[in-house]
């Protein structure tokens, strides 16, 4: 019998790959204690620092560390109940290059200092398609990244979603952010690519359970790796662009407009 959510609250408080700090117990704290010193402190080492943003169940960021063991990785989400899987399974197979942080992303800035990140993952994000200011490659997150991403750090976006894949790709013309991939069909292209380096065949490499479903409903994974400068304006793009015909597996979108900037 699989475990409720109160039973997995409860293993989460013994996790030592775990760091719970919703939004409300950071407003009693005045900086989180591991702030810029993840590598030293928890790691035990100086790999680089890759974060999966809203990792789920945190299958993402496990298969990561099996496949880098050369980099360390934090998958950061606010249910604890998903993070639950990925920890679970972290801590029986050793892996001591995965912890995750429950935490709420808008605040994400308060937990690395500047340069403490080399990469983020953000697969299969909410496309928000109501609220620009909840995507999480809009602007009013681009520039809290800036706050501990190394400079032209690289964000790698995996999604289902076209509205959200055409939206960050206005953001990265718009804003002349620096374009490393962007495919529409990530696996056509890992078929047809014979470069294991070329950030596609890592993109492909890995898919979680609702991934799986997407593809079966014929649905294309779109894929994009580009690099965020640490100074310039960042500008939201002023289009509109149609909304995804569905919301997530098994769900209608909830609105009856056609069109969404």
């Amino acid at each position: 019998m699989s475990k409720g959510k109160l039973a997995k609250f409860a293993d989460l408080e013994t996790y030592g790959n775990v760091f719970q700090y919703p939004y409300r117990a950071m407003e009693a704290l005045p900086e989180f204690e591991m702030r810029g010193h993840w590598g030293e402190q928890y790691f035990k080492n100086d790999h680089p620092i890759v974060l999966e943003l809203g990792c789920g169940k945190g299958e993402y960021t496990v298969e990561l560390a099996k496949q880098h063991p050369d980099k360390n990785f934090i998958g950061v989400d606010i249910k604890g109940a998903r993070l639950w899987t990925g920890a679970t399974q972290a801590l029986r197979e050793g892996l001591d290059n995965v912890a995750f942080l429950r935490t709420n992303i808008e605040i994400i800035d308060r937990f690395f200092a500047e340069n403490e990140v080399s990469e983020l993952w953000l697969t299969f994000s909410d496309p928000q398609m109501k609220n620009p200011r909840k995507r999480l490659t809009s602007t009013f997150f681009l520039e809290r990244y800036r706050h501990f991403l190394s400079d032209d750090g690289i964000i790698h976006l995996k999604t289902d979603s076209n509205f959200l894949f055409t939206y960050t790709t206005y953001i990265v013309e718009k804003n002349h952010l620096p374009l490393d991939i962007r495919t529409e069909d990530l696996y056509k292209e890992a078929a047809a690519t014979e470069s294991v380096s070329s950030g596609i065949t890592t993109a492909a490499s890995i898919q979680t359970y609702y991934e799986q479903m997407w593809l079966a409903r014929g649905l294309n994974i779109r894929y994009m790796k580009f690099r965020l400068p640490r100074h310039g304006d960042l500008q939201e793009p002023d289009i509109e662009i149609e909304l995804d015909d569905y919301r997530s597996y098994h769900r209608t979108k909830r609105s009856s407009l056609e069109t969404s900037k």
